[in-house]
């Protein structure tokens, strides 16, 4: 029997799982109406109720390892678990102590719902989520009759749970990346990097991806040097897609050339925007020649917050800008 769908709940009988959708509760839209759910996003810390959503997001996705000793449910909270030691250098993640049985998901959720660190809460939900979206969604797991729907479901709650409690974080394409404006991200930042998530655009996915990153740990220098990085890669990977000739050693200003001798915008275009190549010559590079990309001299060199947001929105828009012409052409 195929699942059933409703508006509400995702019903796979199979499996024995039922999935809730996200809803706009009673006391919700009564603080809602009183102006206290949040508008503005920040990113010190994690609320509690939105940890112990995470972690039903979690049980519902992977499995509950308490009541079935699956060795697809272990491995996968094994792996998340030790995955993390790993980085962190521990034999168990606090609370827990070096001694008795270890139960992973107990390991892993304690640690979610008590780290006073932001950034290992997020760590969790990276590496929770990632394999989410990889083993989760792989055909046959747990005898789903569609994983792949289960894995969606459950990225969908988790952005929309952010959203809800106002933490400026979303997970997209595999990653965490903080979230500024919620029309710039949906209208540059995704499609950036849903267009750039191909073969041809994998280094500049990977630099605009550490562009967001560095960012999120407020190395903002370090940002704006990956976001021309990843403005150069991308001129280059459309030279390459289209044979059209240049220099490895060429500046973003040469690439721009390159792209509009070869008619990337059309002529009769290039008289109503003018002032696009200006724009682009002068913007990504210039932004960071001028904050990052030089010598600082005897006083260090800051690069405020909402400057490095600009510039990283300034770069989502120009790669979609280029690689749907590239797509037009």
């Amino acid at each position: 029997m195929p699942p059933l769908v409703t508006s509400d709940y995702y019903f796979d009988i199979q499996a024995g799982q039922i999935t809730l959708a996200v809803r706009d509760i009673f006391s919700k839209r009564q603080k809602r109406q009183r102006g206290e759910m949040p508008d503005v996003y920040q990113y010190e810390t994690i609320p509690e109720p939105l940890r112990v959503q995470i972690v039903q997001i979690l049980k519902d996705a992977i499995g509950e390892y308490d009541y079935s000793y699956n060795k697809d449910i272990v491995a996968c909270y094994r792996t998340v678990v030790d995955t993390l030691c790993r980085e962190y250098g521990v034999f168990r993640l606090p609370p827990a102590n070096d001694y008795g049985d270890r139960k992973y998901p107990s390991e892993l959720f304690l640690f979610l719902l008590h780290t006073t660190e932001t950034d290992q809460a997020l760590d969790v939900v990276e590496v929770g989520f990632r394999l989410v979206d990889s083993i989760v969604r792989s055909q046959g797991y747990l005898g789903r009759r569609d994983p792949a729907y289960v894995a969606d479901q459950a990225i969908v709650e988790l952005n929309a749970r952010l959203k809800e409690h106002g933490v400026g974080y979303q997970f997209v394409d595999g990653e965490i990346i903080r979230v500024d404006s919620e029309l710039v991200h949906a209208e540059a930042v995704k499609p950036a990097l849903r267009l750039l998530n191909t073969k041809s655009y994998q280094g500049a996915h990977e630099e605009f991806l550490k562009a967001y990153e560095h960012y999120r740990q407020g190395s903002t220098k370090e940002a704006l040097n990956e976001c021309l990085k990843a403005f150069e890669s991308t001129m280059k990977a459309i030279c390459d897609k289209r044979s059209w000739p240049y220099s490895s050693n060429d500046t973003a200003s040469k690439l721009i050339g390159v792209l509009y001798d070869n008619g990337l915008v059309p002529s009769f275009w290039q008289g109503q925007l003018g002032s696009l190549r200006s724009l682009l010559e002068s913007s990504i590079p210039t932004g960071r020649n001028k904050m990052a990309g030089h010598g600082q001299g005897s006083t260090p060199t800051n690069v405020p917050d909402h400057i490095a947001a600009y510039m990283l929105h300034m770069t989502a828009s120009t790669l979609v800008f280029l690689t749907k012409a590239e797509e037009a052409l």
